[in-house]
């Protein structure tokens, strides 16, 4: 349980917010894609009435990624790692974290958001040409998720295969 008296684990399934927050996200989610200006309204809103809550960071973050807006999605995805870090006990900023496995990567939904998120970091940064970030987030993720729950060894896979080439892709 957070200060707040939200149960993260519930929190990451939408549990916990304000009806008018999860109003506000079932509107941003029907209007996905025919109004992006009264979506976005609709998410600061559900911002604004329960900000860090996990279910708002995962709509933001899907705005933006399905919107094409990478760059935002990444801010996203890094407003979410520090969410989650704090749920964990973790610093805050992912390249202070320990690289050692965290327990329960199958089931826990800490565990899981945090791994996701740092996933959708490395995948963003793979996207915007960050070399060096999706390395380094990569390498974490490997680190905290030893067992591939989360499948960051298959965006690994393709960030090495896009530094030395694919035979096949000549063909």
């Amino acid at each position: 349980m957070d200060p707040t008296g939200i149960d993260f684990d519930d929190a990451v399934l939408g549990a916990g917010l304000p009806p008018a927050a999860e109003a506000a996200l079932t509107e941003a989610g029907a209007l996905r894609g025919s109004d992006a200006v009264r979506t976005m309204a609709c998410l600061m809103t559900a911002q604004a009435l329960a900000p860090g809550h996990p279910a708002v960071l995962i709509a933001f973050y899907r705005h933006h990624f399905y919107g094409h807006r990478l760059a935002a999605a990444r801010d996203v995805a890094r407003r979410a790692l520090a969410v989650g870090a704090e749920a964990l006990g973790l610093p805050p900023v992912w390249r202070q974290v320990a690289p050692q496995p965290l327990p329960d990567a199958m089931t826990n939904a800490r565990t899981r958001f945090y791994l996701f998120a740092l996933k959708g970091y490395a995948y963003l940064s793979l996207r915007l040409d960050d070399p060096v970030e999706a390395r380094d987030a990569l390498a974490l993720l490997q680190a905290l998720d030893p067992d591939d729950r989360v499948g960051g060894r298959l965006l690994e896979t393709v960030r090495v295969r896009a530094l030395v080439g694919d035979p096949e892709d000549d063909a």
